[in-house]
């Protein structure tokens, strides 16, 4: 009987069923998107490694790709999350009635935003993508299409601005809206080699001594 029992043992343990085990860690998802869009922010699309996110975001990969589909999806969403974040002074500073006061808030409110030491320097899209691999030229083609968006606006604030009297009526919005975008970008670019709030703001004044002079023969 004892040997009997003893089988009837082993067979139990050898059959029993495993314990399921337990969900995957639930993430806070917005936090996990807000440490995504500063580690591209840091490295750009293709530095950022699958690697250097998930160690970012404290998730695996399998959590990445479940919650985000792919690193271009998880991209496009940190995009949109950089304009609504950090990139919303440019719309505001566009809103206001003056032109020249417009363009004044954006130039100096950019040289503050790129140079904050609390985060990477530099706009995350003004300089982002613009060379890259050729299976990547989606992604490129995206970040093309934010900057586009912020130069309409721009060139419609201006294009106001003329209608208005503010500006002289021969003035480009075109040309003018392209060479103030020039100047955010190179802000941008010197941000990223180190260049201080001050010393952004020295190159704002010197692109708003342009404007106001062209504000002052209307």
């Amino acid at each position: 009987m004892r040997s009997i029992s003893r089988v009837i043992v082993v067979i139990n343990k050898s059959t029993s069923i495993p314990r399921p085990r337990g969900r995957p860690r639930a993430f806070d998802r917005a936090e996990a998107l807000e440490h995504a869009g500063l580690t591209f922010w840091r490295l750009g699309y293709e530095g950022a490694s699958i690697a250097d996110l998930t160690k970012a975001m404290g998730i695996t990969p399998q959590s990445l790709y479940s919650a985000f589909s792919s690193k271009a999806d998880l991209y496009r969403e940190a995009l949109d999350w950089y304009q609504s974040r950090i990139g919303a002074f440019a719309i505001a500073a566009l809103e206001e009635p003056e032109v020249t006061t417009a363009i004044e808030r954006l130039l100096m409110e950019a040289a503050v935003e790129f140079s904050n030491p609390d985060r990477p320097h530099g706009c995350m899209i003004s300089t982002a993508v613009l060379n890259c691999a050729e299976e990547n030229q989606t992604v490129a083609a995206m970040v093309a299409g934010e900057r586009k968006t912020t130069l309409d606006a721009l060139q419609n604030r201006i294009a106001r601005g003329i209608a208005e009297g503010q500006l002289p009526s021969n003035t480009d919005p075109q040309a003018l809206a392209r060479f103030v975008g020039a100047i955010i970008q190179g802000m941008s670019v010197q941000a990223k080699d180190g260049a201080s709030a001050a010393e952004l703001k020295a190159i704002a004044s010197i692109t708003l001594s342009k404007v106001h002079g062209l504000a002052t023969a209307s």
